[in-house]
């Protein structure tokens, strides 16, 4: 392994394959059906989840930051490893209790180089970064410099994504309930945005079709170096990549498009029927 260790959270909706191809340790937050709690990614595969989630009666689920003792356990295996310092890019701090687990896992071990990076995001606006950081560290980089590096780079990141409904944001206690209540009586399909960590309706088209011709409007408003398009079960997530690349005239490298599932750490809070995309805008 690299000298450097990635480690990061399953809120980055990275998929386990994905992970394992570029070495990245992910940390599960804890997802709850009633009484049934699960690690997401470890107990509650994506699949699982969206078939528990769209099941009839079933109860909402809900989700919880990993613990200091999870990050501990994957810091102290990364090390075990032969790494000689970690970078750990979490889920936006204010959107979870996550990143402060990671950050008191790694006051405890003040003799290791440990870098937590808040990622001011969410779902693949975490993964992008932390696959950006594998890469830089198979470089060769120090840990400080790709710290540094994904601090830059958040800033080039957007998330815009068509709902179905914002009733699964309001109860998931990410938007009040008037906010829900709006779109609900304008019966818009709200865009979403995930802006220095804060979630923001980006738009408020009133038909599926013209929510997902403004969201691809949104991504494609300048050039774009990643991306990954995200879908919650119900959507059509081909099409709609096809649909992005040919708006950005075919510049992009398709090495650089992934269809990401949104797993059971961020989809509570979406429901299902969404689509949308994360993008890594070029640097001017």
């Amino acid at each position: 392994m690299s000298h450097v260790a990635i480690v990061t959270d399953s809120a980055a909706d990275l998929t386990p394959e994905q992970a394992a191809v570029a070495g990245i340790t992910v940390v599960p937050l804890i997802v709850s059906f009633g009484s049934e709690s699960f690690r997401a990614g470890v107990d509650l595969s994506t699949d699982a989840f969206w078939e528990r989630m769209v099941a009839p009666d079933a109860p909402f689920p809900t989700t919880a930051a990993s613990s200091p003792g999870a990050f501990g356990e994957a810091f102290d295996a990364c090390f075990a490893a032969g790494a000689e310092a970690i970078v750990c890019v979490d889920v936006a701090e204010t959107l979870s209790g996550t990143i402060k687990s990671a950050r008191i896992a790694a006051d405890l071990r003040p003799e290791r180089e440990i870098w937590i990076v808040d990622s001011h995001s969410a779902s693949m606006g975490v993964g992008i970064l932390a696959i950006l950081a594998g890469e830089l560290a198979a470089d060769g980089r120090s840990a400080a410099d790709i710290a540094a590096e994904l601090e830059r780079r958040r800033d080039d990141l957007d998330l815009f994504v068509a709902l179905d409904t914002l009733a699964y944001l309001r109860k998931g206690g990410r938007i009040s309930g008037p906010q829900a209540a709006i779109g609900t009586l304008l019966s818009v399909k709200p865009i979403i945005t995930v802006r220095n960590g804060v979630v923001e309706t980006a738009d408020r088209p009133r038909t599926r079709s013209k929510a997902r011709e403004r969201v691809i409007e949104l991504l494609t408003s300048s050039g774009l170096e990643r991306i990954a398009v995200l879908y919650t079960v119900g959507a059509k997530p081909v099409s709609f990549r096809d649909e992005l690349i040919a708006r950005t005239g075919g510049s992009i490298d398709a090495d650089h498009v992934t269809i990401q599932p949104v797993g059971p750490s961020v989809g509570p809070h979406l429901g299902p029927g969404c689509v949308g995309a994360v993008v890594l805008r070029i640097r001017p």
